[in-house]
């Protein structure tokens, strides 16, 4: 199990600590369970492209923070409904894709912060203890523990990349090499021009001094991010790493059966 509490991630990402994380993809809380429970420093329940809902989301916040893991959620949509329910039910932050302009960007902080933002508030969920935080101590602990992570995935992102990572609010920046890779009509992830993109974006990060994620299938694949100064890294997924482990075991077998 992680010894640090998932109300620390923002300060452990912002000081670029090395973290592991996966997606999570099955609406059950068990691979979060498994996963945090063995010590990876937060999970990320993928709301976009995997079948949760409210509900599940909020089960899945419950098994993190069981676990002592920082529970992240991609949200399926940036409005400021999403947002607010996911914080609401205590996420310790949001992974929002498609983050390609500066006006986007300031829209999800505002959503995500009380001071200096928009966010509706309410202390009676999950975030504020059911009611035992009182309003300013929930403001407070919200605010200082909340992370906000944009995911730069559009070509349109890349023109105002040095503009989108000044924004203040903005805690990091997670590189979204799929898509980029599908709108730019790359060969794949690794071609030269997704590899130039990911570098031009960890440039303007660390200009400003915040940290960048990326996913990857193994840590095999980390060093040359690690290079470009990446220090979070979001390792396959619960389904991901459970096909590795199961075509790793049916080799065996197969081979033991051969033999």
């Amino acid at each position: 199990m992680s010894t640090a509490r998932p109300s620390e991630f923002r300060q452990r990402f912002l000081k670029r600590e090395f973290l592991l994380g996966s997606f999570i993809k099955t609406p059950t809380t068990h691979s979060i369970e498994i996963l945090g429970g063995m010590g990876f420093d937060f999970v990320v329940i993928d709301e976009e492209h995997a079948p949760f809902d409210r509900v599940t989301i909020d089960n899945g916040l419950l098994a993190a923070r069981a676990v002592g893991t920082a529970g992240i959620v991609r949200v399926a949509e940036p409005t400021p409904a999403k947002l607010l329910a996911v914080l609401d039910d205590g996420a310790a932050g949001v992974l929002v894709p498609h983050v390609f302009s500066v006006e986007k960007a300031k829209a999800i902080v505002s959503a995500c912060r009380y001071r200096g933002g928009s966010r509706g508030f309410s202390n009676s969920p999950r975030a504020g203890g059911y009611g035992t935080l009182g309003m300013w101590q929930h403001v407070e602990a919200q605010d200082k523990s909340v992370t906000v992570i944009a995911m730069i995935e559009d070509p349109e992102a890349l023109d105002v990349i040095d503009k989108i990572v000044a924004i203040d609010g903005l805690d990091g920046f997670f590189v979204g090499r799929g898509d980029l890779s599908v709108t730019m009509r790359a060969q794949s992830q690794g071609a030269p021009e997704i590899q130039s993109a990911t570098e031009k974006i960890a440039r303007a990060a660390a200009a400003v001094g915040k940290p960048v994620s990326v996913m990857v299938g193994s840590i095999a694949e980390t060093p040359p991010f690690r290079t470009m100064g990446v220090t979070s890294f979001i390792v396959s997924s619960d389904q991901g790493l459970m096909r590795q482990a199961a075509g790793k075991v049916l080799a065996d077998f197969r081979e033991m059966a051969a033999g």
